[in-house]
């Protein structure tokens, strides 16, 4: 099958021939049709989660996937071949991925059912961005009339989360530079737009007392606490914690998304019934995805696509 994978540490990510994977015990196989670019890729790449997971070289990369259920391992019952399928590739160890014609996975996580009206260009950029999204925006509870400030708001994750806050009511603001970027975040239902570059006058100017929650999604964390009024709400999907979190009774969470089957088929069901929004800037051949991981570092408008 072809993939995109990279053969050791320090090694670029090329298009290669490896041999298809065969689903084990609990395992769904699944012919890959659409993956996307995370920045969870570019961890893996970088060699930054040694400790964490086994690399089993070559490793192919892409943590998100759409597309049909190839063969399914013994004791599979949730789904059957020809079953359309999408979701997050959560493996144990880092080897499979979805940049890649075949990827298995296990049945009981990170998948779920590909259901009528969602493409699979769609979903496949859906899965870890959403479970993200979701995830961050729930940590911090944002109510109706509430200010939410949302750092790091024009790419994947950012697109959604505006458009999930926004949902509940809440008044978003979300850094944008002026221009293309500003109108970006406005037309998924952000009420202002700050550029990052002077991020503490424009949220200033919007909440002066600072705002109820914050998600950060990226930029300077100190920054983007620091404009939290006191006992507010603080998400980061980078890890970040706030030095005087205790004292300003800022309620701290440290999102790591969980792609659970419950979580995939809600993203899905809202993009169905066009309450939620999946922006696509640029959909790349699975032979140009080393160009798409170049191009994801440079920073995007949404998510950016690979089709396989």
């Amino acid at each position: 099958m072809r993939a995109v994978a990279f053969a050791a540490f320090g090694a670029a990510p090329e298009v290669t021939e490896l041999p298809a994977p065969e689903p084990g015990p609990g395992e769904v196989l699944v012919q890959v049709r659409a993956s996307s670019v995370n920045g969870f890729d570019l961890g893996v790449l970088g060699g930054f989660l040694q400790g964490v997971y086994e690399y089993e070289f070559p490793v192919v990369i892409g943590k998100d996937f759409a597309g049909v259920v190839a063969a399914v391992g013994e004791g599979v019952t949730e789904v059957a071949v020809g079953d359309g399928v999408f979701g997050v590739v959560m493996r144990p160890t880092l080897g499979q991925g979805g940049f890649a014609e075949y990827v298995a996975v296990p049945q009981g996580y990170g998948l779920a059912r590909l259901p009528e009206g969602l493409d699979h260009a769609r979903a496949g950029v859906l899965g870890l961005a959403g479970t993200a999204a979701l995830n961050a925006v729930d940590a911090v509870a944002p109510v109706a009339g509430e200010t939410v400030l949302i750092s790091g708001a024009t790419g994947g994750v950012g697109a959604l989360a505006i458009q999930l806050a926004a949902a509940r009511g809440a008044t978003v603001i979300a850094t944008a530079r002026p221009g293309a970027e500003a109108e970006f975040v406005a037309g998924l239902g952000a009420a202002h737009a700050v550029d990052h570059a002077d991020l503490t006058a424009g949220v200033r100017a919007v909440a002066p007392g600072g705002v109820a929650a914050a998600l950060h999604l990226a930029g300077d964390g100190t920054a983007v606490a620091g404009l939290l009024a006191k006992g507010g709400r603080f998400a980061s999907t980078v890890h970040f914690t706030p030095e005087d979190a205790g004292e300003r009774d800022l309620k701290v969470t440290t999102v790591m998304a969980d792609p659970n089957p419950a979580t995939l088929a809600m993203l899905a069901d809202e993009v169905v019934a066009g309450r939620l929004r999946v922006p696509v800037a640029k959909v790349y051949p699975l032979e140009e995805a080393p160009r798409a991981i170049a191009d994801f570092t440079g920073g995007t408008l949404g998510k950016l696509a690979v089709s396989i």
